[in-house]
């Protein structure tokens, strides 16, 4: 079977199950395209099928969808958890350390994973190791992935349309992902730029700022 067949019938599995569970479908596709860590599930072509779907508010979408992926996320957390015991005494000095620089950063971090298509798992996993603290992190994490499938969810309501006028394409999976490639163009031209600015040296300067006013 080619794979993207195998696509199709994900997305057609993911798209019933809203369509016959309605908003507990719509938690279920967010949980497991987040608790996938391995192999990770675009389950955000799905949410913006959705959003242009009759009889799905989006921002009930989003307060769905964001719920079961905040909490699928964890699985890479328990991943790290577990990780944590084969970790010497030398290392877990050095999770400590990253446990209070997290103190102060780790939030804005946890909710910008979760806003933007960066890879969560890659940073839920050393939260686990670290076992840093399960409120401080499940609560950036749920405001981002509420966040980020508000705006899939209503750009799903808004766009679907155009594409299909634009593109000839009748197929809502189709028009989906072909919402979600431009849209991941765009958040990539975003991402160059935001790479563009030198952000250890502000960082240094707040640093220094910080311990000269101590």
């Amino acid at each position: 079977m080619e794979f993207s067949e195998i696509l199709r019938q994900m997305f057609a599995w993911m798209e019933n199950l809203a369509l016959q569970y309605g908003y507990f479908g719509v938690f279920l596709i967010g949980f497991v395209g987040a608790i996938s860590i391995f192999f990770p599930i675009p389950y955000t072509v799905i949410i913006f099928t959705l959003g242009g779907v009759e009889g799905f508010e989006p921002l009930l979408i989003a307060v769905a969808a964001g719920l079961g992926s905040a909490i699928g996320e964890f699985s890479g957390y328990l991943l790290g958890v577990g990780g944590r015991k084969v970790i010497n005494e030398r290392y877990e000095k050095r999770m400590d350390l990253l446990v209070r620089l997290f103190n102060r950063f780790g939030p804005i971090v946890i909710f910008l994973f979760a806003l933007t298509p960066l890879p969560d798992d890659l940073l839920f996993i050393p939260l686990g190791v670290m076992r840093y603290n399960l409120i401080r992190t499940f609560i950036p994490a749920l405001i981002g992935k509420f966040c980020m499938n508000l705006i899939v969810a209503y750009s799903g309501r808004f766009s679907i349309q155009i594409i299909r006028d634009i593109f000839g394409v009748e197929n809502d999976w189709i028009s989906a992902l072909i919402g979600m490639v431009l849209a991941i163009i765009l958040l990539i031209i975003v991402f160059v730029i935001m790479f563009k600015v030198n952000w250890e040296k502000y960082l240094d300067k707040y640093v220094n700022e910080k311990s000269s006013g101590e």
